[in-house]
């Protein structure tokens, strides 16, 4: 079953959340609270959308997403931050279950696109994108700023 998140979740997406980091050998990245996770995502100003997909009454993945825009398109996008399914529970449908319905989302919101990041060697994952439908983008290259490159960013032009 897929669901929309509610405050209640907040422990099964960390758990989650952290069960992810693991799986992409990123686990000293994360510094994930629970308190912020809940005010981010059910506060009064909401950062971003989740759906838990569950088996048997218990949380076994997610999927975390938000508003994007294309200036080219003239239509908001979604973001797909996070797809991620216990590895026990693979194989179940869960995945395809949680991808389509943000995909119905954005349909129903009207958006042009659905997007999305995937480590290069996550073999597996492009798999199951590309069954799918979904492209690389060869053109484009991600990029990011965190921690003090993020402050000294932010002190340009001043």
């Amino acid at each position: 079953m897929i669901r929309f998140a509610t405050s209640g979740d907040v422990p099964a997406l960390g758990r989650l959340i952290r069960a992810l980091a693991e799986y992409e050998s990123l686990s000293q990245e994360v510094s994930l609270s629970e308190d912020r996770l809940r005010e981010h995502l059910f506060g009064l100003r909401p950062f971003a959308e989740t759906l838990i997909a569950e088996e048997g009454g218990q949380a076994v993945g997610f999927a975390l997403f938000f508003h994007s825009y294309s200036t080219f398109l003239g239509k908001p996008g979604i973001w797909l931050e996070d797809l991620f399914v216990e590895p026990a529970h693979r194989g179940k449908g869960h995945g395809k279950a949680l991808l389509s319905a943000v995909t119905r989302i954005a349909q129903e919101r009207g958006c042009g696109r659905l997007e999305w990041s995937v480590l290069h060697w996550n073999e597996s994952a492009i798999a199951f994108y590309r069954s799918v439908g979904a492209v690389p983008l060869k053109e484009w290259t991600v990029y990011r700023l965190t921690g003090e490159a993020l402050h000294r960013a932010a002190r340009l032009g001043q």
